[in-house]
């Protein structure tokens, strides 16, 4: 059973897949079963602070950084993408990067007090970060 905004990742040609409604099939990709991406829960500090998306409120909306060390942005590693959703999951918000973006989205809503996002590293994959006023 597939779950509202989870993703998948094909291990052959690493197509990714976001899920938009919840299902009872299996999702398959180049004849294999696809892997299911789990939000990281490394210890690591170091690792946190460079991945962990830190989300502040700002007079427009929100300001999304991520990690509370700037995270690099070259070919070998990088941030593949930033997203940023309510907790009703009824606004959600994608910025895909290029290597000459900064790893940051601005998000402009009148979102319920509470959101979240999380960023893809092509590297240590998926991280999450929330904020709660």
């Amino acid at each position: 059973m597939t779950e509202k905004l989870e993703l998948y990742r094909c291990n052959v040609c690493h197509n990714l897949v976001e899920v938009l409604e919840n299902g009872v099939g299996e999702l398959v990709c180049c004849g294999e079963k696809m892997e299911l991406i789990k939000t990281h829960s490394s210890e690591n500090e170091e690792l946190k602070d460079k991945h962990i998306p830190v989300i502040e409120k700002t007079l427009e909306g929100y300001l999304v950084r991520i990690g509370a060390v700037k995270h690099p942005m070259t070919e070998e590693h990088h941030i593949n993408f930033i997203q940023v959703i309510s907790n009703d999951k009824k606004y959600i918000k994608t910025k895909f990067l290029s290597l000459e973006d900064e790893p940051n989205l601005n998000v402009k809503c009148n979102c319920e007090k509470s959101l979240w996002a999380r960023a893809l590293c092509n590297i240590h994959g998926l991280f999450k970060g929330e904020y709660n006023a």
